[in-house]
């Protein structure tokens, strides 16, 4: 039982490849399943998760983390999905989402310039040209959107257990490439990788919740028990906790809630000093 992310530029034979990894290993294969998932779970609307994923941040996002708050939600979705095993996963930032789980394997897809632009041409019933400029704008807002809200460059192969350029390598060779990597030991998901994929699934669900009210919130679980850290610190911490508590109250599965909060009131003794 074992979990594929794969990641490549548009026009990359991406899809492709994920569908016949996938059939040929007897897994599913998913991408843009996830955001509708997010969207029904956090009662957010499809088209605001498809924006945060795909669009790169405006200059007035970038100052107001817009982008950034969606991302816990989608990450909680993907997460429980991967829980369950023999899924490969060919949606943007899957490398970045489970960056944390060594035994995911990792593949990035190099595809040929000139592959990718014929691709965009056929696809779009566009000119050379326009292809051209159509690829190197959507370049350009998943390279932003990857350095802003994941602090990655997409194309650094240090994310990848495997990258795989295309060039002189056809699609089979790189389903057959892909398969024989995946069956290799460090690969294989034991009881402990799940565990630690499920307790990673809940504290994104819970970071999830709180993102609205909490976005810096750092949040761990492991076996039930939750460990909420705040960087801020908060001018009420009895009820910043009371809160908290009260909109994680609908969560099954914390079994205790611990919290780092500091407070920025001044002692007593000191203001009348």
């Amino acid at each position: 039982m074992s979990i594929i992310t794969l990641s490549r530029s548009s026009c990359s034979q991406g899809r492709i490849i994920a569908e016949k990894v996938a059939e040929k290993l007897g897994f599913e294969c998913l991408s843009r399943e996830i955001l509708l998932e997010a969207a029904e779970q956090f009662n957010v609307p499809h088209v605001k998760l498809d924006k945060a994923l795909n669009d790169g941040p405006t200059l007035l996002e970038r100052f107001s983390h817009g982008k950034e708050r969606y991302i816990p939600l989608i990450k909680a979705a993907l997460l429980n999905r991967l829980s369950k095993g023999k899924i490969v996963y060919h949606g943007l930032a899957g490398h970045f989402l489970v960056q944390d789980v060594p035994q995911v394997l990792k593949i990035r897809i190099q595809a040929d310039k000139d592959d990718r632009i014929a691709e965009k041409k056929s696809r779009e019933n566009v000119s050379d040209a326009v292809a051209r400029a159509l690829l190197a704008m959507e370049d350009r807002e998943r390279d932003s959107w990857s350095r802003h809200v994941c602090r990655m460059n997409p194309s650094d192969s240090e994310l990848y257990d495997l990258v795989i350029n295309l060039r002189g390598i056809s699609v089979d060779d790189c389903v057959t490439m892909i398969c024989n990597t995946v069956a290799l030991e460090k690969f294989k998901m034991t009881d402990k990788a799940l565990k630690q994929i499920d307790d990673l699934a809940f504290a994104a669900t819970i970071k999830a919740t709180l993102v609205t009210k909490y976005d810096k919130a750092i949040v761990t679980s492991r076996s039930g028990k939750v460990f909420i850290k705040l960087p801020d610190a908060m001018s009420g911490v009895y009820k910043t906790k009371v809160e908290i508590e009260s909109l994680l109250s609908d969560i099954p599965g914390i079994n205790h809630l611990n919290f780092d909060i500091k407070s920025n009131t001044l002692p007593r003794t000191a203001m009348r000093k």
